[in-house]
């Protein structure tokens, strides 16, 4: 996340496991507990559709976990400002309802037995996402926290592009998606979002499929094989060009508004250079299975780390007048980029 303050606190966290934070007026340092992990995450699966007119998400999760160490009978996830419709035991795509109490962004679900901690099972759950909903506030560096934002949703803006977007650090994810929100769990995880077919979407890992729907609709299924915390989560919606690059043999993808398609390749274009430079500083070539950049209007900080799907704000969208002297977003290109070592590969404990 750009505007972070890199201190001495946060190398503890990242190498040492101590979770130290340095506050930015006082100096002074502050203990944040690491959260106690009750079960792991093992994947997310996620389909999902957008409702314009209200700016809700409607959706269904299928969350594998198991017991982190002690048995457990319960599963307690993070869900913000939702309408909680079905609780199941997901078994080979049949359902058995399970109890729940839904209290304070809070979903607390009673599994069907006790399990060990070498016992995976599958929880099913319908829902609507409400980001207007949610009371949570943002921060110096990220200005709100509905972790779901609609763009000039129903169009009446005629100067503005119609967006969807996401926002997940430091514990927003679970605005859109029922979740253990915090940085020391991983999960891999798969999407389908369904869209109007006129758009593009942007999600983690690979598009492994594109099949057109009713009613002018498409729905898109997004693949990430690799673990990574909840808070990297990401999707993006909108009438994007998307500019092909590559590095290696890696997909590395360019997606800005449709005036800007001539000029991606100088805004962006140096970041193959910036993948083959970290590779071989650091000795460890990039691990993720592609590497794309999106621009967003209204984004409430300066640019995200999304494993494989960066989200700048619209300020990185430059034409050749802006250009001619220097590419003013090329630190936070590299800056962002960088991050997918130190950041998403090694992630924050707290």
């Amino acid at each position: 996340m750009k505007k972070l303050i890199i201190s001495l606190g946060l190398l503890g966290i990242l190498f040492t496991g101590t979770a130290y934070a340095q506050t930015e007026t006082s100096g002074r340092t502050e203990y944040r507990q690491t959260h106690t992990k009750s079960t792991e995450l093992k994947h997310t699966k996620l389909k999902v559709n957008f409702d314009y007119a209200k700016e809700q998400m409607n959706g269904e999760a299928w969350l594998t976990a198991s017991p982190h160490f002690y048995p457990s009978d319960s599963l307690i996830l993070d869900a913000k400002a939702m309408l909680i419709h079905e609780v199941a035991l997901d078994k080979n795509g049949g359902k058995t309802p399970l109890k729940y109490a839904y209290k304070d962004d809070m979903l607390k679900i009673t599994l069907d037995k006790t399990y060990t901690r070498n016992q995976e099972y599958t929880v099913y759950i319908k829902y609507t996402a409400r980001p207007n909903e949610v009371t949570e506030k943002g921060s110096a560096a990220i200005t709100d926290a509905k972790g779901l934002y609609f763009v000039n949703a129903q169009g009446k803006d005629a100067d503005k592009p119609t967006q969807i977007w996401t926002q997940g650090e430091t514990e927003a994810s679970s605005a859109w998606f029922p979740t253990i929100d915090k940085p020391n769990q991983k999960t891999t995880q798969e999407i389908y979002m369904t869209v109007p077919d006129k758009y593009v979407t942007l999600s983690n890992g690979l598009m492994k499929s594109s099949v057109k729907e009713s009613n002018g609709l498409r729905t898109d299924h997004w693949v990430m094989d690799k673990k990574h915390a909840p808070y990297l989560f990401f999707m993006g919606v909108g009438d994007y060009a998307v500019v092909k690059d590559k590095w290696r043999n890696i997909p590395v993808d360019y997606y800005v508004e449709k005036e800007y398609e001539a000029y991606a390749k100088q805004i962006f274009g140096n970041t193959p250079e910036m993948l083959e430079f970290f590779s071989k500083k650091l000795n460890y070539d990039y691990p993720w299975s592609k590497y794309a950049q999106i621009t967003a209007r209204d984004y409430v900080s300066g640019a995200m780390e999304n494993t494989t799907a960066v989200l700048h704000q619209e300020s990185a969208q430059q034409k050749p007048g802006d250009l001619i002297d220097e590419n003013r977003w090329e630190d936070v290109i590299s800056h962002e980029l960088f991050h997918h070592w130190f950041g998403d590969l090694v992630t924050t404990e707290s």
